[in-house]
């Protein structure tokens, strides 16, 4: 996927345009495909790819990591 937007996440720096780190969904639309990804830092993302490109056009905050109950 090609980005057209030149930009990169705003919590790690990753490039918009760069292999999502994991392919939550994708759907087939009438102007083209939205596709759901989550950034390595754990921010989910959709994208939009038409004939103009991809597109990030909205995205979450990093996941926050869950801490383990304290033992016994």
């Amino acid at each position: 996927m090609t980005s057209t937007t030149g930009a990169v996440c705003p919590h790690c720096g990753w490039p918009d345009g760069a292999e999502p780190f994991q392919v939550v969904s994708r759907h087939s639309t009438a102007a083209g495909r939205t596709v759901w990804t989550r950034c390595g830092c754990g921010s989910l993302q959709v994208r939009v790819v038409d004939e103009r490109g991809m597109r990030i056009v909205s995205r979450s905050r990093p996941a926050v990591a869950k801490s383990s109950p304290a033992c016994c």
